[in-house]
């Protein structure tokens, strides 16, 4: 088992890293060339700079069981057809029962958008956001290892 992080952008890196290395899991951070990060512990993977390269490379070395954090949705539907774990940065497990919505709902404002409709900005990220996905990916990092154990 290995947690993937799409590393690009992503507010939640350094307390994934800090949780991998609680329980002992190895952890990728998956990047493009325009983003720096440095840790002792994660192995750190650069791609292009080209649109869901960090995506592709993701999806693509994936193995059964392994966690993904992504806000990216389409990341997601990727990873759930490999049968991987997905959790966003604000700790929802994403899976079967909820990622129609999420998809139909960027679908949406992705055409909204295009017709000057809605245009969107994203809240400023606080540290209850920060808590919350601290809770459930300890959470999920309990269960897959308590499983791997049984």
């Amino acid at each position: 088992m290995r947690i993937f992080i799409d590393a690009d952008g992503c507010p939640v890196v350094q307390m994934a890293i800090k949780l991998a290395r609680e329980f002992d899991i190895p952890i990728t951070l998956v990047k493009n060339y325009a983003h720096v990060l440095n840790d002792d512990y994660a192995e750190i993977v650069t791609v292009d700079t080209t649109a869901d390269s960090a995506d592709y490379y993701i999806a693509n070395h994936l193995s059964k069981g392994d966690i993904v954090v992504t806000q990216d949705n389409g990341l997601a539907a990727m990873c759930l057809s490999r049968q991987s774990l997905v959790i966003n940065q604000n700790g929802l497990l994403i899976d079967d029962s909820n990622l129609i919505t999420m998809l139909s709902g960027r679908h949406l404002h992705k055409e909204l958008r295009s017709q000057g409709i809605y245009t969107s900005k994203a809240k400023k990220r606080n540290r209850i956001s920060d808590k919350e996905f601290e809770i459930s990916f300890r959470r999920l990092l309990q269960e897959v290892t308590e499983n791997r154990n049984e």
